[in-house]
């Protein structure tokens, strides 16, 4: 069975699924297929150059950008999401041409639109109108309902907001000064965070998918399988290891379950976990990609860049965080294990996972060449495009290295390439570059390279396909910015977070946690994480909470929002797959990511849980003790197990042990600490009663 578990895993990612991430896509057929590729591939490469020369000024990347996103947006998502006709309607197509041929304006009158910035022209306006309505209806096709009505609930506010209660006026702007602030600058749908999409995150899901299509997904899982499929409950921890594994280069919790889940959560359930536990530790394991480093999410990059911090701090700030969220989807499994008596596989269902290591070697070089230099200061757009160079030649020369007889040679094989590969970065991308043009034109020659081409292709084109979600929630976000820029709204929910924050920085938190949450339920965290940052950092900041963890604060939480019910896009993804209520899983994954809930709290009071602040390695050794003592109680409460099973009174206790753990408050360590020991001693001696005979 192992042969088949792996192989299985390894297609999963391409086979069809229920639930899509992002709406709906048509199912083209003939030139309509042909063009949507030619369209994703363009896109592709014009990304590719992008890194690799830098061609154009940055406002022109980013309206080029857009217009990629447009042009496939319109011929990939249909006008109604019940439609999945493989037909092309002319509309659509003429919608594609029209939000294509818009950012070339940028192209064209780029000095002109510097020269009279604030004073637009009627032909500005046109465009800047045009590309925001396209932007609106991309964004719904793609995205649903929710982002369009939000970022159209504060549009409305621009254009009206000086008719509002005086505590939320403003002085008014013109028709003119709002569109423009919208398209025609910097300051609106092509902001920062479509800055951010048009270079790094479509760097690293290009690399993300080159990985899965080179064979990542069954590595991971080869490994993950051997290392701890025999253990108590052994499906559940593949689930949780290899998700964790796909994590470090995935950034997309939901295309994770949708990827990995398709082998682990039916694993689960064949080896006695209930379906709902099955989804639920899918969907948690899954969500943690986007903390975990180190590619993270596309929030990431965007809280760099607006921190102007480098991309390595933000990776530091999550590391241990990440550690302790994925701790606890481990020990909450292994408790449900040993509650259900739920043994691991048996050892021949298990592979090697050292002989998977030395089979796939090459797949894991990018990933730790992507950590060294992203922790060596160079840039993530330099270290993801060298990233994706890597891959790419190890992809093409390994369908070069199987043709080689002999051990011998193909290591001196690999060792030239490695060299070559390593004299040319030196020089730059652009010598990577004729490399992997090489290794195109040798892969024609050999029996095997038409097979390797056609994998890279398709992972180009399913790079650009991944890519629309992300790119088109970082564009109609921009409206959002913009409108909170021009009229300086934000001012004013943030001096209201203060208001409460000089009584309780409590209060202040567990605010913007409900916001993030309900905000969450409707819209992706990326939109989620720049209006709470927008509003409710710079507040937090004034608090005396450090700046990166007031950011993260509000990021972890727009992660839980997708995990939380009613509107759990991890669950119902799961659902799809486990044949369970997506509500039940909400909740049972709710529990099983509790960490994701505490570890914020934990952090705003020991800013040492981020390595933030001037605390020592100590601080650092005694808050990640206590946030693991801490989930170690919490699990056990939450499941109802530990040695033996817990009684009531045993659960309270542990509960209360695990929170005066968390409080930052005088003596509460002290008390979580003797709690802890007194229901460790007491749990201990009962489990000693029980096996006591009669």
């Amino acid at each position: 069975m192992s042969e088949n578990t792996t192989e299985n895993l390894a297609d999963a990612h391409s086979g069809p699924s229920e639930f899509e991430e992002h709406g709906h896509q048509r199912k083209l057929a003939g030139w309509a297929l042909r063009a949507a590729m030619l369209a994703a591939l363009a896109f592709s490469a014009f990304q590719i150059s992008v890194a690799a020369f830098h061609p154009f000024s940055s406002l022109v990347i980013r309206a080029l950008h857009v217009s990629f996103l447009m042009m496939l947006i319109f011929l990939l998502y249909p006008l109604r999401q019940g439609s999945h006709s493989g037909k092309l309607p002319w509309f659509d197509v003429v919608l594609a041409l029209v939000g294509f041929s818009l950012g070339f304006y940028h192209l064209i009158f780029e000095a002109d639109l510097i020269a009279r910035s604030g004073d637009p022209t009627m032909p500005d306006l046109v465009v800047a109108t045009l590309a925001s309505v396209l932007v609106f209806e991309a964004a719904r096709r793609v995205v649903g309902w929710a982002l369009p009505l939000v970022c159209g609930g504060f549009l409305f506010y621009g254009f009206f907001g000086q008719y509002f209660p005086e505590a939320m006026m403003h002085r008014g702007f013109g028709f003119d000064q709002i569109v423009g602030q919208l398209y025609l600058g910097s300051d609106g749908i092509l902001g920062t965070p479509t800055l951010v999409s048009a270079t790094y995150i479509f760097l690293f899901i290009l690399f993300g998918t080159f990985l899965e299509h080179a064979g990542m997904i069954k590595l991971f899982n080869s490994l993950a399988l051997g290392l701890v499929g025999r253990a108590q409950g052994g499906p559940a921890k593949v689930a949780v290891f290899s998700s964790g594994m796909m994590a470090t280069i995935s950034g997309s919790g939901v295309a994770n379950v949708l990827t990995v889940g398709q082998f682990t959560i039916p694993l689960m359930k064949r080896f006695g976990y209930t379906p709902v536990f099955a989804g639920a530790v899918e969907a948690t394991s899954a969500m943690g990609g986007q903390i975990m480093p180190p590619v993270m999410g596309a929030v990431a990059f965007i809280m760099a860049e607006t921190l102007n911090v480098p991309y390595a701090e933000i990776v530091k700030a999550a590391v241990i965080p990440a550690m302790l969220y994925y701790f606890t989807a481990f020990w909450m499994v292994h408790l449900e294990a040993g509650r259900l008596k739920l043994l691991g596989l048996p050892k021949d269902q298990c592979p090697n996972p050292w002989t998977a290591l030395k089979e796939n070697w090459y797949l894991v070089v990018p990933l730790a060449v992507l950590v060294f230099m992203l922790f060596h200061g160079f840039t993530p757009m330099f270290s993801g495009m060298m990233g994706l160079a890597l891959t790419s030649i190890l992809i093409l020369g390994a369908a070069l290295a199987a043709r080689i007889s002999g051990t011998a040679l193909r290591y001196v094989f690999w060792f030239s390439l490695g060299l070559g590969a390593a004299s040319f970065a030196k020089w730059g991308i652009q010598p990577v570059l004729v490399v992997i043009a090489l290794l195109v034109v040798a892969c024609f020659f050999v029996k095997g390279g038409s097979k390797t081409l056609h994998t890279m292709r398709s992972g180009l084109i399913d790079g650009a396909k991944q890519a629309l979600g992300v790119g088109i929630a970082c564009a109609i976000v921009g409206v959002i910015i913009g409108v909170l820029t021009l009229t300086g709204a934000a001012t004013n929910f943030a001096g209201f977070i203060l208001e409460i924050g000089e009584k309780s920085l409590f209060l202040s938190l567990l605010l913007t946690m409900i916001v993030c949450l309900i905000l969450g339920m409707g819209i992706p965290t990326i939109p989620n994480y720049i209006i709470t940052s927008s509003i409710a950092a710079p507040a937090l900041l004034k608090l005396g909470v450090p700046l990166i963890v007031s950011h993260m604060f509000v990021f972890y939480f727009g992660i839980m929002a997708d995990l939380t019910p009613p509107v759990a896009l991890a669950a119902f993804a799961a659902s799809s797959i486990a044949k369970a209520p997506a509500m039940k899983i909400g909740f049972k994954a709710t529990q099983i990511a509790i960490a994701g809930f505490v570890v914020p709290y934990m952090a705003v009071y020991s800013p040492a849980l981020m390595l933030q602040g001037d605390a020592g390695w100590m601080a650092v050794v005694y808050v990640v003790f206590k946030a693991v003592l801490a989930i170690f109680l919490w699990g056990s409460a939450a499941i109802g197990y530990l040695w033996a099973p817990l009684g009531t009174a045993e659960r309270l206790l542990a509960t209360a042990a695990a929170g005066s753990l968390v409080v930052a408050m005088p003596m509460t360590d002290e008390v979580g600490f003797a709690l802890a020991v007194v229901f460790l001693a007491w749990h201990r001696w009962q489990k000693n009663k029980q096996l006591r005979p009669a």
